[in-house]
């Protein structure tokens, strides 16, 4: 295996595993985004469900795919 193919793999593991975990923050955040937006501190309001649920979903699958090629090969 060359050293190009290693490395692209696994900055598309690294890559999706930060998409995910980003996105699963975000999720975990929204109430006290909400809280933070009612006060009107004027931070941006919080992050949309489905959005953040599709590039969450999206994350999860790049880093399994860079994952599994990581292992079999």
């Amino acid at each position: 295996m060359d050293f190009y193919d290693q490395v692209l793999r696994e900055l598309v593991a690294a890559l999706g595993a930060a998409l995910f975990v980003g996105n699963l923050m975000a999720l975990l955040r929204r109430r006290a985004d909400a809280r933070r937006a009612a006060a009107g501190s004027g931070d941006l309001a919080q992050a949309p469900v489905a959005r953040t649920v599709a590039y969450a979903t999206l994350g999860f699958v790049m880093m399994v795919a860079g994952i599994a090629a990581m292992v079999a090969s």
